[in-house]
């Protein structure tokens, strides 16, 4: 055995003879369905803390040669759940490969840039290859690809190849695009179409990094926060585990479910391929959801009983902060709606999977989700925060000054709203100019300045509604339609003019025939139409002021 070929089980070990051990060896069977495929190639990105290295230590433990890991893993699930009409028994290939095991942090930490990093890593492991086979005659050109597949022809020995904190350099060199493309293109030269790979298994915070919509790294599936498949409950603790931790050492199991649960993931695809019901039926079994919960964090509460933030001690607790001061085209009121309990719709798709590239607030919140801020929830596109840790870490995140002004229009917008419910219009008419003069004097009178007071005025909406603004209808006025997500509040029409009366706003909605196009909520339909005359002098009474009109239809 050595540093990093075939490193052993002892790291394995020492979690199994934890004081508090979750036994996720039954992961192992979905990866055994997996080598010598061509889906062979797994990225498997979690938040920090959520026992990504462990699961690492345990494929060494079982897939290296020289483990010796037959009585560590018999009394594990993997053993003891082992059904019969399983075709392929639970230890086939337990010791049966060469393991290389690399922590991608050790060689950054000890090298002075991304090539030396690549140098470093590769003599490490040809060293202790060359050692391992003194027979094989090598390349005069040696790299890892052709001494590997030196070895491979000379013996048709197969290598497992795990990689953890893959994603390292991402995040330590965060602006170093050239050194990012160099080492994406050695982990492909590396690893990919090779005969000599049985199975390639990496593990990072952030899935793998993209250039536009592509990948160097495109033979890998990814299996992520917001698509985990069959992974889902292998991400962090399930519910079923933390309640009989929860039994055993006398803890609140709802107490902690409050402070540690929230992640909720579905695993998509049918998670087993010895399932009873595709065995019986030949159907797939409907996808499973788990509610996942923060192992590390579970582990400390349970030891200590002491319920905690135990968040802010990892290195994204930082970056978090910085990319919310950013506040990145309204990211503050998306994060004090966020932590209002509230729901908010994200576009995932556009993420590159970096910390720099930004094109929308939308990829800094994807990032979130993945940093292990954010919940998501697959079904409806909507992300949370997820539970009262993390809360408190947005709250330890939000203390500035800034924010009080930030938290005081969501208060006001929610005001807003229920006003509009009401159809109260003075109040509406009131909280609408409050938001109109956030903007600057040389833009007030804008357009644009007001289709932006409206829509930041009516924020806490996007929770319940589903907000379209209607664009073509007529110059000098804007208007927004509000599509109830939820079956038992009103939908809502708003209509803007300027420089006539209100009445003309909501004759302008009934003309156009809006409610028809809403028939549905016929009855349970509120027109609002305001009006501002941006011609009256700075001297008048009703400078600057919105008049309002409210019908329900």
């Amino acid at each position: 055995m050595g540093t990093y070929l075939n490193p052993g089980n002892m790291r394995f070990q020492m979690a199994v003879n934890s004081e508090i051990f979750v036994d996720k060896s039954e992961m192992i069977r979905y990866l055994n369905t997996l080598i010598n495929t061509n889906q062979r190639y797994i990225s498997v990105s979690r938040p920090r803390r959520f026992g990504k290295t462990m699961a690492a230590d345990m494929l060494c433990a079982y897939y290296g040669k020289g483990a010796d890991s037959y009585s560590l893993f018999k009394s594990l699930k993997i053993c003891l759940n082992h059904k019969s009409s399983e075709t392929q028994f639970w230890d086939k290939y337990l010791g049966k490969f060469d393991v290389i095991r690399l922590v991608m942090t050790d060689f950054l930490e000890d090298s002075e840039d991304i090539r030396d990093m690549i140098d470093y890593l590769s003599d490490e492991v040809i060293s202790e290859l060359k050692v391992a086979y003194p027979e094989v005659r090598y390349s005069s050109r040696c790299n890892l690809r052709t001494v590997m597949n030196s070895i491979y022809d000379s013996t048709k020995t197969q290598f497992i190849v795990i990689i953890d904190e893959w994603d390292a350099i991402f995040r330590e060199y965060k602006e170093n695009k050239e050194d990012h493309k160099k080492y994406l293109d050695f982990l492909r030269d590396w690893l990919k179409d090779k005969e000599y790979i049985s199975l390639a298994y990496m593990t990072g915070i952030l899935p793998i990094k993209k250039y536009g919509k592509h990948s160097a790294l495109n033979m890998f599936d990814e299996y992520s926060m917001t698509f985990p498949m069959q992974l889902a409950s292998f991400a962090g603790f399930t519910e079923d585990e933390v309640f009989t931790l929860s039994q055993k050492y006398g803890r609140n199991f709802n107490n902690i479910k409050d402070w540690y649960d929230g992640y909720l993931l579905s695993d998509t695809v049918p998670p087993d391929p010895y399932h009873e019901q595709l065995i019986s039926t030949g159907t797939s079994p409907a996808a499973q959801k788990y509610s996942i919960f923060n192992p590390l964090s579970v582990v400390k509460a349970t030891r200590t009983g002491i319920l905690n933030n135990y968040w802010n001690e990892t290195e994204t607790y930082e970056a978090l902060k910085q990319y919310i001061e950013w506040n990145f085209d309204g990211l503050k009121e998306d994060i004090s709606i966020l932590m209002k309990g509230c729901r908010i719709k994200v576009d995932i798709t556009g993420y590159q999977n970096d910390m720099t590239t930004f094109h929308s607030k939308d990829d800094i919140l994807t990032m979130l989700i993945h940093l292990g801020y954010l919940g998501y929830y697959a079904e409806t596109k909507e992300i949370y925060i997820p539970n009262n840790e993390v809360l408190e870490v947005f709250k330890s995140s939000t203390t500035n000054r800034d924010w009080s002004v930030t938290f005081k229009a969501l208060d006001n917008s929610q005001k807003l709203l229920e006003a509009t419910w009401n159809c109260d219009a003075k109040t509406v008419a009131s909280l609408l100019e409050a938001a109109h003069d956030k903007a600057g004097n040389r833009t007030y009178h804008s357009e644009a300045a007001l289709s932006y007071a409206v829509l930041l005025a009516y924020y806490a909406a996007q929770d319940l509604y589903t907000i379209i603004p209607e664009l073509g209808t007529g110059k000098g006025y804007a208007d927004l339609s509000f599509i109830p997500k939820k079956p038992d509040i009103p939908a809502i029409l708003i209509e803007f003019k300027y420089e006539k009366d209100v009445d003309s706003a909501i004759t302008q909605i009934k003309k156009q025939n809006y409610p028809d196009r809403l028939h549905h909520y016929k009855g349970n339909l509120i027109l609002v139409g305001i009006n501002y005359d941006k011609t009256i002098s700075n001297t008048n009474v009703s400078y600057k002021h919105n008049s309002c009109e409210i019908q329900k239809v």
